[in-house]
């Protein structure tokens, strides 16, 4: 492996990392950072609308607002309240100045450590120890309006704080212009993957109110679609990727309704790509990324499948080895042709299709309807985003063998 030098002999020592950092592909990383807060926000258009319409009145400098996000990982929350935080303080930039601070509760999960983050991130040269609770919040509102300003303050995965400490300090902020001459100075947004509601007293819920509670849900295709597309936008290079292939991307993440997987999967496939060295994504670089994703194994579903639900996707992924997709309409004639081969009498088809459907819901096959001009019906396009045909095909053959040996 070596020459008399002590050096390589196959290849020179630097050659395997030719690679790093020429970018085939890849050109902005800090796109597919997790805390990466895009220019627009997409995909969640009505949750926009929402949180606005809570903070209605926030122009006026003796308003304060309160706000409740929860909702499954990677449903958006924190860049929903990341991106408002950043517009609103654009928007009333000539009518009322707006602080934002952004503390994550995972990391600083007890009352005084949340209470001297925000100290510092208001005058990080005020001194943070040997204050006491009501000292330090006392600072903090003066603080406020010594620079004449609201803060908007956000409590992030706040549910690491209410278990270790309570919430006696949301009770204490949602306070802090009691009897005071002047109100305003705060307003409050808890965000949380759980109803939190449940964990609070029956002050505190009083004075965040219950119609200020805003439950996400998990993203559709839809909206898993626009943001693989403006991920692909902001961080690949120009004419690297396909459309067919974004929607790959999204139909792999849908089950999940998880935004992280979908930039996940495009990441990783960008650099499968890049690690062949080549420039432009495909589908197996897709399906490669996707089935080491923890979450997307489907072997329970696989071994409840009946014998001819099997054969039917023995079809289909012999069809998606040489193709993008396949239609609805000829999936029946490739179920067919491996019936004969394995010498099994087709069902009807009816049957067929409530064998697509059980693997459409089971998250094994993903199916996106086209329309077909006006007036001329739809068309049902069916796509493997998971993993490989060939390794799913695989798979399969071993469980048709134990079947047919039953």
């Amino acid at each position: 492996m070596f020459n008399n030098n002590g050096q390589l002999a196959d290849m020179n020592m630097a050659d395997y990392l030719e690679r790093i950092g020429t970018g085939l592909i890849l050109s902005n990383h800090d796109v597919f950072n997790f805390d990466f807060v895009p220019p627009n926000l997409v995909g969640r258009n009505e949750a926009q609308r929402k949180i606005a319409s809570l903070f209605s009145g926030i122009e006026n400098h003796s308003k304060s607002c309160r706000a409740v996000i929860t909702g499954p990982v990677g449903s958006g929350k924190t860049a929903l309240i990341k991106t408002f935080c950043r517009d609103i303080t654009r928007h009333l930039h000539d009518i009322r100045e707006i602080r934002t601070i952004h503390v994550n509760c995972r990391t600083a999960n007890t009352a005084s450590s949340i209470v001297q983050r925000i100290v510092q991130s208001l005058d990080p040269g005020h001194p943070d120890r040997g204050l006491g609770m009501g000292e330090m919040l006392t600072s903090i509102r003066r603080l406020i309006r010594r620079q004449q300003a609201h803060l908007i303050l956000t409590l992030d995965e706040v549910d690491h704080l209410l278990r270790r400490s309570g919430d006696d300090l949301l009770y204490k902020l949602l306070r802090i212009d009691e009897d005071q001459n002047e109100t305003g100075t705060l307003s409050l947004i808890l965000i949380s993957q759980e109803q939190i509601l449940d964990f609070l007293e029956t002050a505190v819920i009083s004075r965040i109110g219950g119609s200020h509670h805003m439950r996400l849900q998990g993203y559709g295709y839809d909206g898993l679609f626009e943001i693989v597309k403006q991920r692909a936008e902001l961080g690949l290079k120009n004419g690297s990727f396909s459309h067919s292939t974004l929607q790959l991307i999204a139909e792999a993440a849908e089950p999940s309704g998880d935004a992280r997987q979908v930039i996940e999967i495009l990441e990783g496939a960008a650099k499968c790509a890049e690690g062949e060295g080549r420039t432009h994504l495909n589908d197996a670089d897709v399906q490669r990324t996707a089935s080491n994703i923890p979450s997307q194994s489907h072997e329970p579903q696989l071994e409840s499948l009946p014998l001819h639900a099997c054969l039917m996707l023995i079809g289909i992924c012999r069809r998606l080895k040489k193709e993008e997709s396949v239609t609805s309409g000829e999936i029946e004639k490739l179920y067919h042709v491996v019936c004969e081969e394995f010498e099994e009498k087709p069902k009807g088809y009816t049957t067929l299709w409530k064998y697509t459907k059980k693997a459409s819901d089971s998250g094994i096959i993903f199916t996106r309807t086209d329309h077909i001009g006006e007036g001329r019906g739809r068309t049902q396009h069916i796509t493997i985003p998971h993993m490989l045909p060939k390794d799913l095909e695989e798979k399969i053959l071993r469980i048709i063998n134990k079947l047919k040996r039953k």
